[in-house]
């Protein structure tokens, strides 16, 4: 594949579910993807699904600025710009877990990734877009519908997608003046690993388990596709993309 006129992309998480998803969907669209996540074999199998692709995987924890630099110091190597980053990765944290039982390692680890990783590879594109020429690029968060409502004993997952909300406003305000336009997909039972267990039963507010409905993950990954795709004089600001019959709009 020739890659110099492929715009490039950056997706976190890609070695799975909704990162692999993604990353998968814009190989085949034609965009050059470097695919980061912790589990590089997991990578390497993202990468295959797309073999004609022109793919870049880089083991990465994104809660660690050394990797993150690392990261986008590859791409711009390889691909010389970044045009998007989807910002991916990120972790539940110990489920069924009350507030008040709730380590502080754990709480810690999830803000650390979802939140702080977030920020952190935020941060980066956002200075390589600003100085590369053409200027400008395109930021997607991956919020979640507890980006807005909580599931029980959720603490840590919901505190930190309600903060990436806020991130998601900040930048798409600080990146106006340089073409760098910021958005956040809000996502509700896609059928990933993450979500196998929700067709089993899922715990409601009232207390009962109850099986809850999941979407082809496939549905998300052309969402983000079409926000990827907007000119940068058009962004989509908030995107839910949700299973229609899943207890959201009047969860509990």
């Amino acid at each position: 594949m020739d890659t110099n006129n492929a715009k490039t992309a950056v997706v976190t998480g890609a070695g799975s579910g909704i990162g692999r998803a993604v990353a998968v969907e814009l190989l085949r669209a034609g965009w050059a993807v470097a695919l980061a996540g912790r589990r590089g074999g997991a990578l390497e199998e993202t990468a295959a699904l797309v073999p004609e692709g022109a793919s870049l995987a880089v083991r990465t924890d994104v809660s660690e600025p050394g990797d993150v630099a690392a990261l986008f110091g590859a791409v711009v190597e390889r691909f010389g710009r970044v045009d998007l980053l989807f910002n991916n990765a990120g972790t539940f944290g110990p489920g069924g877990v009350p507030v008040e039982e709730l380590p502080y390692d754990a709480w810690r680890h999830v803000v650390d990734t979802n939140l702080n990783g977030a920020f952190l590879c935020a941060q980066a594109a956002y200075r390589q877009m600003k100085e590369q020429d053409p200027q400008g690029g395109r930021i997607i968060n991956n919020g979640s519908i507890s980006a807005h409502t909580p599931r029980p004993y959720s603490v840590a997952y919901t505190a930190t997608k309600h903060a990436l909300t806020g991130l998601t406003k900040s930048l798409s305000l600080d990146g106006r003046p340089y073409r760098i336009a910021v958005g956040q997909i809000d996502i509700g039972n896609a059928a990933t690993d993450m979500t196998a267990s929700m067709g089993a039963g899922a715990l409601q507010a009232n207390g009962e388990v109850v099986p809850e409905p999941v979407m082809d993950v496939a549905d998300v990954a052309r969402t983000v596709r079409h926000m990827a795709e907007l000119p940068l004089e058009a962004n989509v600001q908030f995107a839910t993309v949700l299973a229609t019959a899943m207890p959201y709009v009047g969860r509990g």
